[in-house]
């Protein structure tokens, strides 16, 4: 049977400033999360209510891949389980993988337009907003679209062995990369 690689992203209630800062991930509060399970061929939609539910696929899966991860995602959701989540789920976290490459970090978005084609439809402050407008229809879309797109820049990193990113200059540059 194949590894069952689960993609993952969240979005937040608040922003770090309403937390009271970067140091205070635990307090921004899930709003969505977003699984893709490659088991199953589909997406997983969890509000706040069955974050315990997420946490437990997480936890089931041979590998997380997802986009900052371990110092966002794991964080926002470990104020809700006493689990350390980086250290409990085997995860490939590409930001973490292309920032010890590069030396520096990259957006999801300088990646998927360079190497798909494709940019994020939105950002983190949108779906905060859409919040707080009770929209969240639109969080889960935009959310499962940022699972869509770690997908395809996984498979295309391990595919090609390489992705694209824009720099600063938006200037189209390649990394190597190297995953199973």
């Amino acid at each position: 049977m194949p590894p069952n690689i689960v993609y993952f992203d969240l979005e937040t209630q608040r922003t770090a400033n309403d937390a009271g800062g970067w140091d205070k991930k635990r307090d921004m509060g899930m709003s969505i999360g977003v699984t893709y399970s490659t088991a199953s061929g589909q997406y997983q939609i969890y509000s706040e209510k069955r974050v315990n539910d997420l946490v437990n696929e997480l936890l089931r899966a041979d590998l997380v891949v997802g986009f900052n991860v371990i110092n966002f995602d794991y964080e926002v959701l470990m104020g809700y389980t006493i689990l350390d989540l980086p250290h409990q789920i085997r995860t490939l976290d590409l930001l973490v993988e292309l920032e010890k490459k590069l030396g520096h970090r990259l957006s999801l978005d300088a990646v998927a337009t360079a190497t798909l084609g494709v940019g994020k439809t939105g950002d983190g402050l949108d779906a905060i907003r859409w919040w707080r407008e009770g929209k969240l229809a639109d969080i889960a879309e935009y959310c499962c679209f940022d699972v869509k797109v770690t997908r395809l820049v996984h498979e295309f990193g391990r595919d090609q062995k390489h992705l694209l990113f824009l720099d600063r200059f938006q200037q189209k540059r390649r990394v190597d990369v190297e995953w199973n």
